[in-house]
């Protein structure tokens, strides 16, 4: 007979249960491997094969310790929220049925406990976590605030995950397979050139920069933009009330550079994800007024 025990905080703290049937959620079921399909919006789009064989070998010795989360389907069957390793491991070893919890969910619940899931045991990479992110965003219109919410983490840090998309291709595939981390991807956010990026994630690569050695050089290369001609401010009174005015309201030094064409770029500097959340704060209440 199955020992039954709770799931404790984990995904039910994080995730708006109100609207969520569940079933067997407080004791384990035994359920054919047959029956089981994997999630195809699994945020986990790696799977590495030694780790999954160490696993399968686990499994093998001692049983799958940890039961999966599944969600059951209209015809007797069942799509996998949260576990496809153990899943994947268990046909490895040639189990019949595996240990699970079973729950009644939307798919937009599904999606979103099986990226917490995955965040809990840290098995997402930094790529695979922002995509998921921005899936949500853009499948139930969730803005980065409710988005916040819903998880359990702070708007800085989602924003900041959001952020690695914009850069090339080649460093998104750096970080999904560990070569740079995400301080290094962050850091390489400080240019919007895309030409740098992937010059100094190349240097990254070929000289093992630090992260701080990365900030270093893309704070150089902003200053030498900023002095080059082009991108002269023009010394109007105006522009310089302007730059202050938002220097205030930002808390911070706001850069302002504008040519005698009068093309220019407004940069708000931030140091760490507390002031990146306080001049979030300021837009939303300059938005909320509008």
């Amino acid at each position: 007979m199955a020992k039954g025990f709770g799931l404790g905080r984990g995904l039910d703290a994080l995730i708006d249960t109100e609207h969520v049937i569940t079933n067997g959620s407080s004791s384990i079921n035994e359920v054919e491997l047959s029956a089981i399909s994997p999630n195809p919006n699994q945020p986990r789009t790696h799977f590495d094969e030694e780790a999954l064989e160490e696993l399968a070998t686990s499994i093998r010795e001692l049983g799958v310790i940890s039961p999966i989360t599944l969600r059951k389907n209209e015809d007797d069957t069942y799509q996998i929220i949260a576990g496809e390793r153990r899943y994947r491991a268990a046909k490895k070893v040639g189990l019949k049925t595996i240990p699970a919890y079973i729950k009644t969910a939307a798919d937009e619940q599904v999606m979103e406990m099986a990226l917490i899931e995955n965040i809990q045991r840290e098995d997402l990479n930094a790529i695979e976590i922002a995509l998921t992110y921005q899936r949500l965003m853009d499948e139930y219109s969730l803005t980065q605030e409710r988005m916040s919410q819903r998880v359990g983490k702070k708007r800085a840090t989602i924003a900041n995950y959001l952020r690695l998309l914009r850069l090339p291709a080649e460093i998104q595939m750096g970080i999904t397979e560990h070569k740079i981390d995400m301080g290094h991807a962050r850091a390489l956010l400080g240019t919007d050139n895309p030409a740098n990026q992937l010059d100094i994630y190349k240097r990254i690569l070929n000289e093992g920069l630090s992260v701080r050695k990365v900030e270093e050089i893309v704070r150089d290369e902003s200053d030498k933009q900023q002095t080059k001609p082009e991108n002269q401010v023009r010394k109007l009174p105006e522009y310089a009330q302007l730059q202050q005015r938002l220097s205030d309201l930002f808390e911070t030094k706001v850069q302002f550079n504008c040519n005698d064409k009068g093309k220019g770029k407004i940069s708000i500097p931030f140091a760490n994800d507390g002031e990146l959340a306080k001049i979030m704060e300021k837009l939303d209440s300059i938005n909320d007024r509008t």
